[in-house]
């Protein structure tokens, strides 16, 4: 059994849990032993009622003193039980659970184990995990792995295919040289792979984590630098320089631009005016003023008769671009003649779209990922923009080139890293910084706080969304199924959020003509554009949502931005959220709600609340997060890779660079007996489509 034999093969897969499989993206057993934890517990023995500190998780033996009573809040079923162990005397409230009114008897003994918290005198917990007693002492002191499920696959059940497929893998030789592994101190990849999903404690499981985030910043960065088209200036058939355009462009808004801003477009102009294609990465806080920018450049483009193009990751966002290009064209009469290309177009306005950039008529295309798309042709392709994409990667390049000439590139990116991982990850591309926010822009009020003050919060979401303004809420998960399976909670056992039950609970707790809707990445593609549609156009007045608006939507009448679990997320992230918010004229607010309320996850917090600067809070966060952190304050965005982060994992991603650049200078071919084991891997990832720098 390798990599790639079909999953079932799997002793148990039958054709019903290979879909349930597949919803997971699970087709091979190599997919399955890469498909890695999303944290771990471990099971601490259970203490006295009285000892439970609050802000911990904590499992108590109790007695169920009496069933204090159930109520339904019109959809949202709340049972409220009160438990005593001769020390003290806890109260505890499940939601959507009525189930338990008959499984809980009074004067029966259970364990309960979640978050302490405090109202007023008394301690309560909020959905903790229930347990017979012989059932946790299973599991007491284990250090248990949990997955991202699909309703119908529990996570006991995945263990069991887990560990078979690790028996029966033929594991390949060992890629790395002995010497390259004692360099880095990495354990074998059978080893890790053993270790991430069985692991026997914390040390190992770090260890694990080690290897495996190595081979992913390895496997990128060697294969990008070894591109050939790395580092290297190639000559532009399109030397663009500045007409008139531009300079009546900058004399009609009705803001000047930031000296960031003019220092970055002196820039740019100079590269596309040179005789070498421009590569170029702008950094910039959400509110920078990095879209203008990019507007100069495919206005000058334009008014040099080539052709530009700005290609956005969803389509609402390319919508609102296409928009907002074509206000300017009314108001200041520039010289774009723009089109709009998405996956979602008619078959005919896809037609009619082809033949005017073919011809064109069009100077300017706006859209998603339909603008690579072997269909589009296009008469004179001189820029690419890509305004928030992840790694507008080599592959994209290349189809591009095909298509005619070598463009200039210039990639937008919000989100903020630190300089000195900034230069690794975009090795091949000039960065520029946009480091100043316009004058007149207000600087958002944030709020770090616990979950007793959110019916505080909701009162202040209420009084926002009378005066016309719209929210945002940010859950962690998507529904409570996730965290409900084989006696599972968050990392840590903390309560978590989730997108379905949260907005059930909004729906209750806000005036009933307030338009609640929820919005989640498992959604169909059709429903997700159709949510973020109505929440821009103002149908929706509270978007209840995963990360996935972290990129994608603008909204400027949004002015609450509410994070629940904010400790699950890195700090880098929760900034870039908060960006979602402060894009209008009226004053924006930011909650940061804890579930953990231990002193240090709250000071982590409070870093966003005492600065607006995302290269600032990026670097403290790279300066405060270890590798001791495992899972839940995990980044997404710019440089999504499975496992590693390239915050809590800086340190191995400068190891994986040396060593990227250590062999290309002594072996760039893997000739060498010791890298033998290594171009094997190599050739075998290009041969099955493995894109390190895809999107």
């Amino acid at each position: 059994m390798d990599g790639q034999s079909p999953i079932r093969e799997l002793k148990g897969v039958g054709e019903k849990t290979q879909k349930l499989f597949a919803k997971l993206d699970i087709h091979t057993v190599g997919d399955l032993l890469t498909f890695y934890p999303k944290d771990y517990e471990t099971f601490q023995k259970p203490v006295g009622i009285a000892q439970a500190a609050l802000g911990e998780v904590c499992a108590v033996y109790g007695c169920v003193w009496g069933i204090l009573g159930e109520k339904r809040v019109r959809n949202l079923h709340v049972l409220n039980v009160k438990l005593s162990d001769g020390t003290g005397e806890i109260f505890v409230t499940f939601y959507n659970m009525p189930f338990l009114k008959k499984v809980l008897k009074k004067g029966g003994f259970y364990v309960f184990r979640g978050m302490v918290q405090s109202r007023g005198a008394n301690k309560l917990m909020e959905q903790p995990k229930l347990f017979s007693l012989d059932d946790y002492r299973k599991i007491e002191g284990q250090l248990l792995p949990r997955y991202s499920l699909t309703k119908g696959l529990t996570n006991q059940a995945l263990l069991k295919y887990m560990r078979q497929a690790l028996t029966f893998y033929g594991f390949l030789p060992e890629r790395y040289s002995g010497s390259m592994l004692e360099r880095n101190g990495l354990i074998s990849e059978r080893a890790a792979l053993e270790a991430i999903h069985f692991p026997s404690g914390r040390e190992e499981l770090l260890q694990a984590r080690k290897r495996l985030v190595f081979d992913e910043f390895f496997s990128f960065l060697f294969m990008m630098r070894k591109s050939k088209d790395y580092g290297r200036q190639i000559t532009s058939e399109y030397r663009i320089q500045e007409t008139a355009d531009t300079v009546r462009f900058l004399e009609q808004l009705p803001f000047p631009l930031t000296e960031a801003q003019k220092r970055v477009w002196q820039e740019i102009r100079g590269d596309m005016g040179s005789p070498y294609c421009m590569n170029r990465l702008v950094q910039g806080d959400v509110g920078s003023g990095k879209t203008i920018v990019a507007v100069l450049a495919l206005l000058m483009t334009a008014a040099n008769g080539y052709q530009g193009a700005l290609m956005a990751p969803t389509e609402v966002l390319a919508l609102q671009h296409f928009e907002t290009v074509q206000g300017y064209v009314k108001k200041y009469g520039c010289s774009f003649r723009p089109v709009l290309l998405t996956g979602s177009m008619s078959a005919g306005e896809k037609r009619e779209a082809y033949g005017r950039i073919a011809s064109g008529e069009a100077n300017l295309v706006i859209g998603t990922h339909a603008l690579i798309q072997e269909k589009v042709q296009y008469h004179s392709l001189a820029l690419v923009v890509t305004d928030e994409q992840h790694r507008f990667g080599v592959r994209q390049r290349e189809r591009l080139a095909q298509k005619g000439a070598q463009p200039h590139i210039l990639v937008m990116s919000a989100t903020p890293i630190p300089r000195t991982l900034a230069l690794i990850l975009y090795g091949d591309l000039q960065i520029s910084v946009i480091d100043e926010l316009p004058a007149d822009r207000l600087p958002i009020k944030n709020c770090v706080v616990n979950t007793s003050y959110r019916a505080t919060a909701y009162r202040f979401i209420a009084k926002e969304v009378e005066q016309g303004r719209q929210v945002y809420v940010i859950c962690p998960q998507v529904e409570g199924a996730e965290d409900a399976q084989d006696g599972f909670s968050g990392e840590g056992g903390a309560p978590m959020e989730n997108v379905v039950d949260y907005t059930e609970k909004l729906k209750s707790v806000l005036p009933s003509h307030i338009q609640v809707a929820y919005l989640h990445g498992k959604m169909r593609p059709g429903d997700k554009k159709r949510i973020m549609e109505e929440f821009a156009s103002h149908t929706v007045d509270v978007l209840v949502s995963t990360t996935v608006v972290e990129v994608g939507i603008n909204v400027p009448n949004a002015t609450v931005m509410m994070v629940e679990n904010a400790e699950r997320f890195g700090l880098a992230q929760l900034h870039q959220l908060r960006g979602r918010v402060g894009r209008g004229e009226h004053q924006s607010y930011c909650i940061f709600v804890s579930a953990n309320e231990k002193e240090e996850a709250m000071e982590r917090l409070k870093i966003l609340k005492k600065s607006n600067d995302g290269f600032f809070i990026a670097s403290e966060d790279l300066r405060l997060r270890g590798p001791g952190e495992l899972l839940g304050v995990r980044q997404s965005g710019e440089f999504s890779f499975q496992i590693g982060d390239i915050y809590t994992d800086a340190a191995v991603l400068q190891q994986a660079a040396r060593e990227a650049e250590r062999i290309l200078a002594e072996d760039p071919d893997l000739a060498q007996e010791e890298n033998e084991a290594l171009r094997r891997y190599m050739e075998a990832a290009a041969e099955n489509a493995v894109d390190f720098r895809s999107i």
